[in-house]
């Protein structure tokens, strides 16, 4: 997925502490993550997932046992599948796991750089970083009878001058309705603000 608006800020900052790339998983629920996002390299990406090493990564197992963050030089879990060393093969030499947020809805990020060890500091500013999001990232618990009329007409395939017919309102307070939706949901655009309404099961 795309960066999401109102958490640019923050990703800015994970990507001055990290700079090979990193892996968001915000709010992982049903093993899915609500809002992800890659910066490392596409090689390395195309490799993980192909692999499917989601789920056989020792970092991730650590994450949904353990919240902090962690080395993965110091990773407590066997390798099995040499999934840590493999990145180093794809210049990700060091790296961190972090995780925060309880199990039912947690939120794990792994940050990369190919020079050295990550400072304690720089976890801790890590960790902030990530328990920041994690909380602005929190999914809300309803939207607006406006918002949610506006988006499932839209959803629904109407055109903005249809949609506002429809609900008896002009275009311009239609495309209010649906700016406002998209901030609520923290959304780009109205597609995936309406997606996003699906997935938490607004609409």
């Amino acid at each position: 997925m795309s960066k999401n608006i109102g958490l640019d800020n923050e990703f800015a900052k994970l990507g001055a502490i990290a700079p090979l790339g990193y892996g968001v998983g915000l709010h992982i629920r049903f093993a899915s993550p609500l809002i992800s996002l890659y910066t490392w390299s596409k090689e390395w990406q195309d490799h993980y997932t192909g692999n499917v090493y989601g789920l056989r990564d020792p970092m991730i197992a650590w994450a949904f046992a353990k919240k902090g963050a962690c080395r993965w030089s110091e990773c407590p879990l066997p390798d099995p599948f040499g999934i840590i060393s493999q990145a180093g093969e794809f210049g990700l030499t060091f790296g961190a796991t972090i995780s925060c947020g309880p199990l039912s809805s947690r939120t794990i990020v792994g940050i990369s750089r190919d020079d050295r060890e990550f400072t304690d500091d720089e976890l801790n500013a890590a960790l902030d970083v990530v328990e920041f999001l994690h909380e602005k990232a929190e999914p809300p618990e309803s939207l607006t009878k406006a918002q949610k009329e506006a988006l499932q007409l839209v959803a629904a395939g109407y055109r903005y001058a249809e949609a506002a017919q429809k609900l008896g309102i002009s275009e311009s307070a239609l495309k209010l309705r649906l700016s406002s939706a998209r901030n609520r949901l923290l959304a780009r655009t109205t597609g995936e603000a309406i997606q996003r309404a699906k997935d938490y099961k607004l609409m």
